[in-house]
Order: C-alpha cells, then structure tokens, then sequence
C-alpha cells in the first residue's frame, strides 16, 4: 500500500474543450500512475467525449478532503467546472473561453494554496479566447499574472521547450517579429538568464549549467554588418553574468548553434524568439516534448502540440506528449 504522504497530487487541465485535449486525458488515466490526478473540466463534456472515443470511466467529483492516493487505472477524479456552451468535437466556441481560463485560475489557485503540487496543461485556442474579447498571449503569461495578482509582487518567468537531448528557453514569447527588438533590453536577458541558471542548476543538480545563447540576427550580426543587437545588448549581458555564472555564453549564430557537437557541450540553449529555436526542437523530437514555465511560484508543464481540432473525438489523438509531460512533472518534484 502506498504511503499517502509521498504521493504528488497533481492538476490536469484538458484546455480548448473541442480540441484533443479531453481525448489525451481520457488516453492517460486509463492506466494507473503513482500520482493522484485531479483534471479540472466539465464533467459532462468528459463524459460524452469518453462515450465518443469508445472509453469506459469511473467519474468522481473530487473534493480537497478526498484521500491522496495514486491514480486507478479508468479513474477520472474531476474538479467540476461548468461548461457555457455544449461542445462540439472540432467546433471553436467563444462562448466557452471564460470556461478555459476559469480552469487554468481554479489550477492556479489549489497550487498557491497547497493543494496541488503542480499542473500538467493541456493545449487552448489562443485565437478563440482573443475573439472572446479576452487580452490571452498563452498559459505562460497567464500564470504569470495570475501569480503576480496573488502576492503583489513582480513575476518574471522563462518558457522553455524540453525533448530528451535538447531544452531551449526562449528571450521573448508570443509576440510579432516587428516586437521582437523593442521587447529585448538589458533588464530583460538579466533576468531571463539569472531565472534560466537558477532553474536548470536546481533540476540538474549542478552549479554551473552550460547555457549558449542565441545571437538575434543572422550570423549572429556579422561583427555588426548584419544587426547590432549582438554587441549593444546580447554580449555585454553575458559578460554582466559570467563572474557568477560562468557556463553562459555566446552570442552564437543560430543556424549553426544546433548542431549535435555543440549540443553536447549544453544544457540548455537560450533562443532570442519563438520561431527561432522552437522549430528545430519540435522537429527533433515533436510528440515527446513538453513546455515548461520557469520562475513560478508552482511547477507548470504543458504538452507541446495545439489543441489538433480536426483529430478531436476521432480517437486518432496521440498523447505521448502529455504522458512525457506528466514523466517530467513528477521526476521535477521528486528533486
């Protein structure tokens, strides 16, 4: 029997309702995990989606008092929150936006209360929520805020892709190219890499991680003939930060920086913006990866696929990458 005490407690959201997120769910808790899963959704959508895909479940409505104990195989402990609108597989709703950030603040709040450990995000529709008439960006900013509304202190975080053999952080996130410039600063690559260093030093249990940082322009600016961003910002950053973190370095050219010699020498890569390292991630290892927000005051992990509309209810969903979200949640927390 196992001892409640070592047992992690962990959230689940399914994100975008007519996306595959429920469909991965329902996937993942058909086998039994030494962590308790509580998914916060709308019981009946979870239900019907179950009905849909042909899968047998035991739903509980959880409650805080409910006894920690390990995942059943075929067990979907549920946090109930109300659905606006029925759900449609592959059908976007702005009416059920509210619905998605509700469950993202429920997951939140149970983890600055204690009552979870952490959360395992599945994939939203950034668009839908934007049409809403909701100001969304994505889980890394949301969270952020959510936490900085908590304890009214600043939150700065790091988005960071991971796939076996490769992590790569990123300057900036979701924002236009024509942003990209006016978004790095000095304060901003400080504080990107102090958050970086720390985070990778706790869960790689090393002093020093080895981070190479991305220059922005091609070819890392050419000495200045291609962009100057490399000499002005990039580099006098690194050089602030070498004294106490002497794994740091760069600026590097990207289109060479990713090759498996120089991987070798990294724990990390340190991109200027999304589709700069992400893309050679993705392609490395899509489907075994997860996105994970450094810096919060709780431990968020996210699949690394969107919400695949047209493969919702059709049982052609793969949910390894939320059964590698869930692996690398749990090995974080048992540092």
């Amino acid at each position: 029997m196992s001892n409640s005490s070592s047992v992690m407690r962990l959230a689940l959201t399914p994100g975008e309702p007519a996306g595959i997120g429920p469909d991965i769910i329902l996937s993942l808790v058909q086998k039994a995990h030494p962590c308790q899963l509580i998914v916060i959704a709308d019981p009946q959508l979870m239900r019907e989606r179950a009905a849909t895909l042909g899968l047998t479940i035991r739903i509980t409505h959880w409650h805080k008092t409910y006894p920690i104990r390990p995942q059943q195989a075929g067990e979907l402990l549920i946090l109930p929150v109300p659905l606006a609108a029925s759900v449609h597989c592959g059908q976007l709703n702005a009416a059920n936006a509210h619905y998605v950030l509700n469950t993202l603040t429920q997951a939140a709040d149970g983890c600055l209360n204690g009552t979870f450990q952490g959360i395992v995000t599945g994939p939203v529709h950034k668009g839908i929520i934007n049409e809403a008439g909701i100001t969304f960006s994505g889980h890394t900013e949301f969270f952020a805020d959510h936490s900085e509304q908590h304890s009214g202190e600043a939150c700065p975080v790091v988005m960071m892709l991971a796939t076996p053999g490769l992590r790569v952080a990123l300057a900036t996130t979701h924002c236009p190219l024509t942003e990209i410039v006016h978004q790095l600063s000095a304060e901003k690559l400080d504080t990107t890499l102090r958050i970086l260093h720390r985070s990778l030093a706790e869960w790689l249990n090393t002093a020093q991680p080895r981070i190479l940082v991305c220059g922005l322009n091609p070819h890392a600016g050419e000495d200045g003939h291609l962009g100057t961003e490399e000499i002005t910002l990039i580099s006098p950053a690194i050089q602030r930060l070498q004294k106490d973190c002497p794994g740091i370095r760069g600026p590097f050219s990207a289109d060479t920086l990713f090759t498996d010699k120089n991987l070798q020498q990294a724990d990390a890569i340190l991109s200027m913006y999304h589709d700069q390292g992400l893309p050679v991630l993705k392609a490395r290892g899509f489907g075994q990866a997860v996105n994970i927000t450094l810096g919060l005051p709780f431990l968020r992990v996210s699949v690394d696929h969107g919400t695949a509309l047209s493969l919702a209810g059709t049982g052609q969903a793969n949910n390894g990458s939320l059964d590698y979200a869930l692996q690398t949640a749990t090995d974080m927390l048992a540092l």
